[in-house]
């Protein structure tokens, strides 16, 4: 009688093999703690450590969100000549530095000068994130990877924002500043962590020795990623709502308690988490436009549920809403994963830093309209931002499918 292997635990769970790269794992969870720490807070620490207006303040971030909009393009060529690693390090190290500056910041240009740095920290460390995957993954596991990192990065942000709501309801400025600190500490370790692993060595490039033509003109060729990018922005967009649109849309749309956004950010973090390997584990036999067509298809759905409740009875809003939020969060699980790998397995390796950097130009552009195009649509009514959302879901869809007659068939 032949006798069965069992399964490992860690395929079970659809984890990818950490073994020697145990500082990277910590280094983007210690980023993403970061991030959860000073994410909700901002205009609330500069209001209160400031004499500035609150929309002085709005203003002075949006100013340096714009200014940063070019630094993907900056940081892709730095990236194939020196490699993600370091790219990544160093933006969290500028992460740190920006962040303590914010002790100093008084006046309007100096909270758009640390909040520009801290901007730029930022967008260099996400474009190099995917790189470090691919550093990081042995053969099949990118999926995996992709799937631990979201879920490292839910968690982290969830403790963050649990950590700086604590020390926020105290109130005063004392507790603000000490915020502050925690989070320029927590992206000064997460930059030693980065700079201390030693991943494999990558095996050398054209691109790295300086005698690949071509550059981001060869990338903007490219049409098969040209219209990655381009699907991506719906993705970007249905991302935004939780930081920009969930909140106002309770309380002024439909007239329900903060607290109710409270409890929908919290099921967004858990679910993630608990169930983002295992998505992703069952999925990865199937190719990755169809599964992020899927995603964009719940998306879809969970925004057409958001649409409807401005009209729903009240007895069904509260119903409504978490139904609606876990259609959200499944489509999260299912589609990010699969679309980052996408980033990557597309991109040509020689240039890889440039490829990225495109993608990520997707992110930042995204998140800058976002904002004032989702605010504007919710002050036509309640559910003209989702009605926009689910059309952008849907549109994504042929995109992905266009895409994958793009890809030669493995």
């Amino acid at each position: 009688m032949t006798a069965v292997t069992p399964t490992p635990l860690r395929d079970r769970l659809g984890l990818p093999d950490t073994t020697g790269r145990s500082r990277l794992v910590g280094a983007h969870l210690i980023d993403s703690l970061g991030t959860g720490l000073i994410l909700a807070f901002t205009v609330v620490y500069f209001a209160r450590s400031t004499t500035l207006t609150v929309a002085a303040i709005g203003a002075a971030i949006s100013a340096a969100r714009l200014l940063a909009l070019p630094t993907s393009i900056a940081v892709g060529p730095l990236i194939d000549r020196y490699g993600p690693r370091a790219v990544a390090a160093c933006g969290n190290a500028l992460s740190a530095l920006a962040y303590g500056g914010f002790l100093l910041a008084g006046q309007a240009w100096q909270v758009v000068l640390v909040c520009l740095l801290a901007q730029i920290g930022h967008v260099a460390y996400w474009t190099s994130s995917t790189g470090l995957v691919v550093l990081a993954s042995v053969d099949g596991e990118r999926t995996r990877w992709f799937a631990l990192v979201q879920t490292l990065r839910n968690t982290g942000i969830g403790l963050g924002g649990a950590l700086g709501a604590v020390l926020v309801a105290g109130g005063g400025t004392g507790e603000l500043r000490a915020l502050v600190v925690l989070n320029a500490a927590s992206y000064a370790v997460a930059a030693g962590l980065l700079a201390s692993w030693r991943p494999a060595p990558a095996p050398a490039t054209a691109a790295r020795d300086g005698r690949e033509p071509g550059g981001y003109r060869a990338v903007l060729r490219d049409r098969r990623y040209v219209l990655l990018a381009v699907v991506h922005l719906a993705f970007v967009f249905g991302s935004m709502i939780m930081s920009m649109l969930l909140a106002v849309y309770l309380t002024e749309g439909l007239h329900r308690e903060a607290w109710v956004a409270g409890t929908l950010l919290v099921l967004n973090g858990v679910q993630v988490v608990l169930t983002q390997s295992a998505v992703a584990r069952r999925l990865e036999r199937f190719r990755p436009t169809r599964v992020a067509a899927a995603g964009a298809l719940l998306n879809a759905l969970a925004f057409g549920l958001f649409a409807l409740l401005a009209a729903a009875p009240g007895w069904a809003v509260l119903a409504g809403l978490y139904a609606a939020m876990v259609l959200y969060n499944l489509a999260e699980t299912v589609a990010t994963p699969f679309v980052e790998e996408l980033s990557v397995s597309l991109a040509a390796p020689e240039r890889r830093g440039r490829y990225l950097a495109v993608y990520q130009l997707s992110w930042n552009v995204g998140q800058a309209v976002a904002p004032a195009l989702l605010t504007l649509l919710l002050g036509r009514g309640a559910a003209w931002p989702w009605l926009f959302l689910l059309l952008l879901s849907l549109a994504a869809v042929p995109g992905l499918l266009r895409l994958e007659r793009m890809i030669p068939t493995p």
